[in-house]
């Protein structure tokens, strides 16, 4: 499994963190997609969010992650005590947060909830894949906003469809598979089909934003919302 992580190198990511916010406690910032969260184990992985804001803010330690190919906003917390409080948060499923994806066709349903069990794939790591067997409980609430067709270079176009996605579970890997288990994986998406749609060329980035947050501020208590522009 280790050899597996280490073939993979992230190729250079020259789109910079965007800082949202920034007090005493924490940060919130917009990460760009094809950048990873954490750096990897493999030495040639070490340009990363966390390893980029250490330069500026010695300590700093990353609360939740994105996946390399999704963009958005991420919360940072900058002491010890702030980041404890923002991360009771997210276990107790306090925070709110709202996704933004274009899904490979059009959906029938205007929106709906995803309930499908997630489990790790132990013969296809980093794979997830849903098992009602050995999986945790994982939902995902969806809702259609537009349904459009996809420009292609070839002058023709491919049904496309945006959603909201709310994540209720915090399941590795959960928007993607569950999306792929909807029939309408998202586009992009080299793990879960969404590179699988013809004539594609180049494929397009991971179309995943994760576009509102909302959280209670450690230090004030008060409600912190704030939202990022979808890049795509």
């Amino acid at each position: 499994m280790a050899s597996i992580i280490d073939t993979f190198i992230a190729p250079p990511c020259e789109a910079a963190i965007e800082i949202l916010y920034q007090d005493e406690a924490l940060l919130i910032i917009n990460k760009p997609s094809g950048l990873l969260s954490l750096s990897g184990k493999n030495p040639l992985n070490w340009d990363s969010v966390h390893y980029r804001l250490l330069q500026q803010f010695p300590g700093c330690t990353l609360v939740h992650r994105l996946d390399f190919g999704t963009s958005g906003l991420m919360l940072v917390g900058l002491n010890k005590a702030s980041t404890a409080a923002l991360s009771q948060q997210f276990s107790e499923r306090s925070v709110d947060k709202t996704y933004h994806a274009l899904l490979c066709g059009h959906l029938s349903n205007n929106s709906g909830i995803i309930d499908a069990p997630i489990a790790k794939d132990p013969q296809n790591f980093p794979l997830m894949r849903i098992d009602a067997t050995t999986g945790k409980p994982a939902q995902s609430r969806y809702e259609v906003e537009q349904r459009i067709e996809y420009p292609l270079s070839t002058g023709t176009t491919l049904p496309i469809t945006q959603v909201k996605l709310s994540p209720l579970t915090g399941r590795t890997h959960q928007l993607r598979i569950h999306c792929q288990y909807l029939g309408y994986p998202i586009l992009g998406c080299d793990l879960y089909g969404g590179r699988d749609y013809p004539n594609l060329a180049p494929p397009p980035r991971l179309m995943l934003h994760a576009s509102s947050i909302s959280f209670q501020h450690p230090l004030s208590g008060m409600t912190m919302a704030l939202e990022s522009p979808l890049p795509f």
